[in-house]
């Protein structure tokens, strides 16, 4: 079963059994969408898993499409604030180096420990139809911008290797944190392990050209 959100005291409509059995769905669907795809997400699987009628889903979201676009949203958000958290919390000594490599441990944590919706957003957008993508375009550009400033900061600090393309290997270094829930597997390393690992890959793939063959 995907993890339940803890009751928040005092927040209202939230709290209304409405709102719990809507938020369930969204848990549920985000659990589905993270391990299945887009295409293979059915509102069966999302029914069954938040212990509702296939029916009641319906008086919800009145489509499949419906529930995606709102878990992705939620999980592109969620990464994003995430990530802002963690390097909010840095001290003043921290280098842009050292951003980016918060940034992409932030960012890893998201995916393979705090939230489904994450895993869900990063894992299907290419999958999306483009209708439904274009819904959450404003979150993705948002978190796009964060990133892009991070690899900026980096190269105007003269510690991005000069013959670096910044966008490629900004690319290239999400690209890989998004895969990783599709190999990791808790029971052969930890996750601080995994987070360390990134760290330096990313560190030291940044700072320095590669020898040519």
């Amino acid at each position: 079963m995907p993890p339940r959100s803890p009751r928040v005291p005092g927040t209202g409509d939230q709290d209304t059994k409405s709102a719990r059995t809507r938020r369930r769905i969204l848990e549920s669907a985000a659990h589905v969408l993270s391990r299945r795809g887009y295409a293979g997400t059915r509102m069966a699987e999302i029914a069954d898993l938040a212990d509702l009628r296939l029916p009641a889903i319906y008086y919800y979201f009145p489509t499949r499409d419906a529930i995606v676009e709102e878990v992705t949203i939620t999980g592109v958000r969620r990464t994003r604030e995430h990530v802002v958290a963690a390097l909010d919390a840095l001290d003043a000594t921290a280098t842009p180096t050292d951003r980016i490599c918060t940034a992409a441990s932030a960012h890893l944590e998201m995916l393979l420990r705090e939230s489904d919706f994450a895993a869900a957003a990063m894992r299907n957008a290419a999958q999306l139809p483009e209708e439904l993508r274009a819904a959450g375009l404003a979150e993705e550009r948002r978190y796009g911008e964060l990133w892009r400033e991070l690899f900026a900061e980096a190269a105007r600090a003269g510690e991005l290797d000069a013959g670096l393309d910044p966008r490629g290997a900004r690319m290239l270094v999400l690209g890989a944190l998004n895969w990783a829930p599709d190999w990791w597997d808790p029971a052969r390393g930890t996750l601080d392990d995994i987070q360390e690992t990134a760290r330096r890959l990313v560190r030291n793939a940044l700072g320095g050209p590669c020898q040519q063959f």
